[in-house]
């Protein structure tokens, strides 16, 4: 029997998160006969390598956020030998990344917003791009810490007074229009899902919070545009080189018509693993189960080393 052990957890913003994905991960393994060992990752790192001695025969990599999906932990596993799932060293530090990610994303004639990066502390003073703006963390994921800035508001000081994730933010255009995402599996896409919050823009509150937003798969797109979110997806997916699962979020702007501007904001190398999940309810739509979906990851898992 094939012996998994599931990190969850973590140290960083979306250990929440981490723990709710690692106890669905957990389950579903168990499900599908594997001998499950979960691991609650802290700040010990010591402690984590003596738990993986001697190794599993691969490790569930269901960390999110900085040290879980940013390469770091990723780094430690291929030191230690152990295979693992979702994407390895390079792809993760460039999908946390979000201006490298979207270096990259450029260097490949995908669509992207456009960006800048700025030191915080001149968002009080001048505003970087012409309002409405987006402001966010340049390395977090989960919508944390994002926040728009629209005309008439006064926003931007209360944004730099209260920022708790470094010197530099990164300032995107405002796309209008809808939020999209593509769930990607060893370079095939799975489906567009429109993601409609109840209240406001998608940020922490509607990923995570019960009714927070309706997922619409497939979504209803016009064919073109469809099929085009489809293709840049799974182009992102390996300009990065992300390996296992990933998923690529989307603005759509259809406010002239359809179809309209497709603008890709970001990878996402460790996607939510719950039940009611985008990438698992994806793979659902494409006759895919939660228990099956996981055991394709374990199976899937592999190292540099």
């Amino acid at each position: 029997m094939k012996r998994v052990a599931v990190l969850q957890g973590g140290i960083s913003t979306e250990r929440e998160v981490s723990v709710a994905s690692g106890r669905e991960v957990v389950a579903a393994l168990r499900e599908s006969g594997f001998d499950v060992l979960p691991i609650t990752v802290g700040k010990d790192l010591a402690a984590l390598i003596a738990t993986l001695t001697p190794p599993p025969d691969v490790v569930f990599n269901a960390l999110h956020g900085r040290f879980g999906e940013d390469g770091v932990i990723q780094g430690v596993l291929d030191w230690l030998g152990i295979p693992y799932t979702h994407s390895g060293v390079r792809a993760s530090a460039l999908a946390i990344d979000k201006v490298a990610a979207k270096a990259a994303f450029t260097a490949a004639g995908l669509p992207v917003a456009k960006h800048v990066l700025v030191a915080v502390e001149s968002l009080g003073r001048i505003d970087p791009l012409p309002r409405p703006f987006v402001v966010k963390p340049p390395d977090q994921g989960s919508s944390v810490g994002v926040a728009i800035v629209r005309p008439g508001d006064n926003r931007s000081g209360r944004i730099a007074e209260g920022w708790d994730y470094g010197p530099l933010a990164l300032v995107e255009e405002f796309i209008p229009g809808r939020e999209l995402t593509v769930g990607v599996m060893a370079g095939e896409p799975l489906a567009v899902t429109e993601i409609r919050p109840t209240d406001g823009f998608y940020d922490y509150e509607a990923k995570y919070v019960s009714g927070g937003s309706r997922h619409l798969i497939p979504a209803p797109l016009h064919p073109a545009a469809y099929a085009e979110a489809m293709q840049i997806a799974a182009a992102a997916h390996a300009v990065l080189g992300c390996r296992g699962a990933s998923r690529a979020d989307f603005r759509y702007d259809d406010t002239a018509g359809e179809p309209g501007r497709l603008v890709l904001l970001e990878i996402n190398t460790q996607p939510g693993l719950t039940r009611t999940s985008l990438l698992p309810e994806q793979a659902a739509y494409r006759g895919m189960s939660f228990p099956a979906l996981c055991t394709w990851m374990v199976e899937n898992a592999s190292c540099r080393a």
